[in-house]
Order: C-alpha cells, then structure tokens, then sequence
C-alpha cells in the first residue's frame, strides 16, 4: 500500500474513532488508564500501536496535536485545507518517501558491488581462460558473440526457430565445476518458453538449432546473468554450460 492510501485509511480510522466519542467532555482531566477487557480491545490497541509506529517517520514530521485536531476537524465536517491540497500534500510526501528508497537501494546496490569486486574479477579470469582453452577443442564453434556450442547429435527438423518462437526444450545446466544448478531431465518434464524471454545465449543458440537437435551451449556471463550472477543459485561473471535438447516448436 502506497504512503496516500495508508494515511488515508488511518485518518478514516481515527475519524471513526471520534466521531463515537465526540459527545465527550472537552474538560482537561487525566485520562482513564486503558483496559483491555476482551481480544477486540487488544486487537485495536495493537493496531493503534502499528499506525502511530508508521507514523513517526522523520519525513512525516508528526505533529500528534495537530493530527487531533484534524481528526476532529474531519469528525465535524470542517476541515481548514481542501481536498485538492490534501491530496497534494500527500502527494508529496509520497515522491519523498520513494526517492528516499531509491537512494537506500541504490546505496545498498553500489555497497554488495563492492563487496563483490574481488569474486567478479576472480570469476572474470577464470571464465576467460575456461573460454580461451575451450574454443580450441574439436567440435566446438564459436559465434561473433562469443558463444560457444558443440552439436552433440543431429535430429531431422528443417526449421530453426525465430526469436518470437516458443520452443519446448530438454535440458541441464552446470558451473564449471560441475554443479548441475538446473535441469528439466530431473524434473522429468520438458519446459517452454518464448526465445526472446531467456538469456541471450540461449536465444542465440537455440535460433541454430533444428527440431531433434541436441547442443552444447559455453555461455559467456555477458550473454547469461552478467557480472553479478543469480541470487545464490548462479555465481558472478561465470560460465554456464548447458546440454540442450529442441523437442518442438510450440504452435
């Protein structure tokens, strides 16, 4: 829920609020210590907790007396600013909010960077030379991009899929190391998917494939998941070898 709908809703909360008890004495006395009798009061004691925790946000700058009064003000039907400025002071409050949140994530983006510096570099290295020894093995092919692919067996299709294609595939996809991180032949069951929605690597590749065909794709990091990888399941600036299998082109 974006910060205007929130407050609204907060403010139609305490509204309601005083508008039940807007018959009460103006009379300044202490008030009553709260009991909380059955899990209806507990429940709106909490909430009354949550909604004044999110609004002690410094962009807000809370001002708890003023807020009564315009909740008494809303009760009564007599608000002193107009539905059109309301709104535009919301409205700005929320672009505050937003760029404040941009500038944390960008923040928190050029931080892990950094911090991945030493491994990107480490894996750039290590990606190089796997790709410099590997475009030197029989079989393998290496396009304009820098991909590189083996034909591992032939089928008998005549047509090779575009990139607005939905193709059915088999495969498994391995690091170098090995590790299997993906693979349709252990779910035993094929996937689909349109050729311009993947990777480009696997764009690349499967657009030289024919139905039956069954590759080996050497995927460089920049026609994969870049320099800083997938989550923890695809590491930074790595090569991703894939065994690929065109079963259809979905119609």
């Amino acid at each position: 829920m974006n910060v205007i709908k929130f407050l609204v809703f907060t403010l139609m909360l305490f509204s309601v609020a005083f508008a039940q008890n807007k018959k009460q004495s103006t009379k300044k006395t202490a008030p009553a210590p709260v009991v909380l009798k059955t899990q209806g009061d507990s429940i709106s004691y909490a909430i009354g907790q949550n909604i004044y925790a999110s609004l002690k946000d410094p962009l807000i700058q809370l001002n708890l007396d003023v807020l009564i009064a315009s909740l008494k003000d809303a009760s009564n039907g007599k608000p002193i600013l107009s539905e059109e400025k309301t709104m535009q002071c919301l409205t700005d409050l929320n672009q505050k909010m937003q760029a404040r949140q941009a500038a944390v994530q960008k923040a928190t983006e050029e931080k892990k960077q950094a911090e991945m510096a030493p491994v990107i570099e480490k894996n750039k290295k290590e990606s190089e030379t796997f790709l410099e020894d590997n475009k030197k093995k029989e079989g393998v092919v290496t396009t304009a991009s820098g991909l590189q692919y083996k034909i591992l067996s032939k089928g008998t299709g005549e047509v090779l899929p575009k990139a607005t294609d939905k193709v059915r595939v088999h495969y498994k996809g391995t690091l170098l190391d090995g590790k299997v991180f993906d693979s349709s032949y252990e779910r035993n069951e094929p996937a689909e998917f349109p050729l311009n929605q993947v990777i480009r690597g696997w764009t690349e590749g499967l657009k030289l494939m024919h139905v039956g065909d069954k590759f080996q794709f050497f995927i460089p990091y920049d026609l994969g998941y870049g320099e800083m990888g997938r989550g923890e399941t695809i590491p930074p600036a790595t090569v991703l070898t894939f065994e690929v299998e065109l079963l259809d082109i979905v119609k």
